[in-house]
């Protein structure tokens, strides 16, 4: 799914608990930009998205992350892009990812983002993998977390697109209404 999207795009709790490299890997492909959704400019200056290739990523931050920080970030290659001022505005970068030529994002969360994106409307198409093992608890991060809904009235609808079968898991595809 990553080779087939401009970006790939995360939340900075995200990055620190996973510190993952957001690449192609297990196919061909292009590796697309990563971005980091990261209000206070916490991304550490190791993280492996800036040791694996620091010029194809991005890293919203706001008017109050640390400029030190921010300096030390660009110096090390990655694009900064300020977008708010105490959280950053989803909006707001969206249009500024826009003009920079990312047409198409591919949202791994964590469950905080995918909820304020999600809630914002600015989610197409959602894409579920139900995979044959269970893992979860109580500290175990979710599909949305942040504030949610509480009524089926107030739900974020969904239409169903596609059922499609990828080995061992199954895959749901949904438009966002």
């Amino acid at each position: 799914m990553r080779c087939s999207h401009d970006a790939v795009m995360i939340g900075v709790a995200t990055l620190l608990k996973d510190n993952p490299r957001l690449t192609v890997r297990h196919v061909k492909g292009k590796n697309p930009i990563r971005i980091i959704v990261d209000s206070a400019a916490r991304t550490p200056l190791n993280a492996r998205i800036l040791r694996t290739e620091p010029s194809g990523s991005i890293i919203a931050v706001t008017s109050r992350a640390p400029k030190e920080r921010v300096r030390r970030l660009r110096q090390a290659g990655t694009n900064v892009i300020y977008a708010g001022r105490s959280q950053v505005n989803l909006r707001t970068l969206l249009t500024r990812l826009h003009k920079l030529g990312i047409r198409s994002i591919l949202l791994e969360g964590g469950g905080t983002l995918n909820w304020s994106m999600i809630s914002d409307r600015l989610v197409d198409y959602i894409k579920l993998t139900v995979a044959p093992f269970i893992i979860g608890g109580s500290e175990t991060t979710t599909l949305i977390d942040g504030e949610g809904v509480g009524k089926v009235d107030h739900a974020i609808n969904l239409t169903p697109i596609s059922i499609t079968r990828q080995g061992r898991e199954i895959v749901l595809v949904y438009k966002v209404k």
